[in-house]
């Protein structure tokens, strides 16, 4: 009864305060949060950086709506403003419920309005923690649908190649465990069963942002099944991860190539060194070479090696850039999954560790190299303790103004 006599009062309000429980997207609330009191995260919220830093993120969106081509960066930021102006409205409506508790003089009215203000203190909790987890995520970049992912024998010899294998099997079983559309660019094969080089182009949701983090160079520890003294060896494998966005294109023009064929060298079938299938392309004016000799195909080889070089030639662009704005905040955070020796395998001891964070060693090398569900928990373990520590120097970011003020 009285809540109907608040929403009869109050129709305007009514409208108002509907539009600020709007469904909030997925929320995935990082527990680098709960290191931070509640009163540390809601000054943030008042800096005049963070302030402007929103204003910025509008108007990058206006900008890419002006854009003909709308891609994933566009689509990111139109969930990032909306999430912001659904905010605004939860603000305003608190506001406006602050006012009558504060003026209104029937008091049952005025205990209906501050449960009310509760509800709506709890909602802008819940689109603070998703907002901020959307603008940690738009710090570490763009994200994509597709990408080309290559392993490259290190150092190590023999027992190089044949880990770089084993690594290039695991991410190909993860793939087909979590969906994701694969097309080999590029194999390598060793005589004696590993690879010396592989790429793979990888398409599908949360692809890149499962991945990204796999860069960097894998280190083995294990006896090889050449050593006879029982000796342990320790190899390395290199792994890349490039982006090939869907909404910039890399133009290729014709007289900037040079094209070149061959024949297919190598272990494999009747096409090896009889037809020249094999493809190598050349981008003269940056001078960035690739080859394609996996399928029989010489068209095919021609059209896979130039995605490769389109991939190669964005990943040059990304450099670039981030080089060209190295003092704006937005490109210097999220590069760390490119550090020097990620991870390492330790076969005597069934033990895989990641370097980059603090409880990133799991007991269960097999599991891992199988490359399902064992590998993808790990993987997910990893992720969440890097995304806190970005959490914490994102936040740390808005907090230097205020003291140096």
């Amino acid at each position: 009864m009285l809540r109907s006599v608040f929403l009869e009062r109050n129709s305007i309000f009514l409208t108002r305060i509907s539009l600020s429980f709007l469904p909030p997207s997925s929320l995935r609330v990082n527990r680098a949060l709960s290191t931070k009191s509640t009163r540390e995260i809601s000054q943030i919220w008042t800096n005049e950086a963070f302030t402007k830093y929103l204003e910025e993120i509008r108007k990058d969106f206006l900008n890419q709506q002006q854009r003909a081509s709308k891609g994933a960066r566009y689509r990111h930021l139109a969930a990032m403003c909306a999430t912001i102006d659904r905010r605004d409205r939860v603000l305003e409506n608190l506001e406006t419920l602050q006012k009558i508790t504060q003026e209104e003089k029937d008091r049952e009215f005025r205990e209906l309005a501050a449960e009310e203000e509760a509800e709506l203190k709890n909602t802008l909790k819940e689109i603070h923690a998703e907002l901020l987890e959307a603008l940690v995520t738009d710090s570490e970049g763009d994200d994509y649908q597709s990408m080309v992912l290559e392993v490259t024998a290190g150092v190590g010899g023999k027992e190089a190649m044949l880990f770089a294998g084993d690594l290039y099997n695991m991410y190909q079983n993860y793939c087909n465990f979590k969906g994701w559309q694969t097309e080999i660019l590029e194999e390598d094969n060793s005589e004696i069963g590993g690879i010396r080089h592989a790429s793979i182009c990888v398409t599908g949701d949360d692809a890149f942002q499962r991945l990204k983090r796999e860069g960097g160079v894998h280190r083995v520890q294990r006896v090889p099944v050449t050593e006879k003294s029982g000796r342990v060896h320790t190899s390395t494998v290199s792994v890349a991860v490039i982006p090939r966005p869907d909404d910039v294109t890399v133009v290729l023009n014709d007289r900037d190539l040079k094209i070149e064929t061959k024949k297919a060298s190598g272990a494999g079938g009747q096409h090896v060194n009889t037809t020249d299938s094999a493809v190598r392309i050349t981008h003269l004016p940056t001078g960035v070479s690739v080859e394609c000799q996996t399928d029989r195909s010489q068209i095919k080889n021609r059209e896979l090696a130039l995605k490769k070089l389109q991939a190669r030639l964005y990943e040059a662009q990304i450099e670039a850039q981030i080089a060209s704005t190295v003092n704006t905040r937005k490109n210097q955070v999220g590069r760390s999954f490119r550090n020097e020796k990620i991870r390492t395998y330790n076969f005597n001891q069934d033990r895989v560790t990641d370097h980059r964070v603090d409880d990133g060693t799991i007991h269960n090398l097999q599991g891992i190299l199988d490359g399902r569900e064992i590998l993808d928990d790990f993987v997910g373990s990893v992720i969440e303790q890097i995304r806190e520590k970005q959490t914490e120097e994102f936040l740390s970011e808005f907090e230097k103004p205020a003291k140096n003020k």
